[in-house]
């Protein structure tokens, strides 16, 4: 078990650091003076990236736990 929490460390730091830089460009975002549709895709499309991010990180927990670690054997 503990041979797995290893693997799932860089996975979680990665997306750590991703959604953490998705967060930083929705802060810079607010203070741009844009107002309707613009404001509304700069806000749409770091959400829909964060949210593809945790959905992967997710899909990688799972395939861990389930000790299919290397995705090159599907192929």
């Amino acid at each position: 078990m503990e041979g797995k929490w290893k693997k799932l460390f860089g996975p979680v730091i990665t997306i750590g650091f991703v959604l953490a830089y998705f967060i930083f460009i929705l802060v810079q975002w607010t203070s741009v003076p844009l107002q309707g549709f613009g404001k509304f895709i700069g806000f749409a499309i770091p959400l829909g990236l964060m949210g593809v991010a945790v959905y992967v990180l997710v899909e990688r927990i799972q395939e861990i736990r389930s000790g299919e670690e290397d995705d090159l054997s599907k192929y």
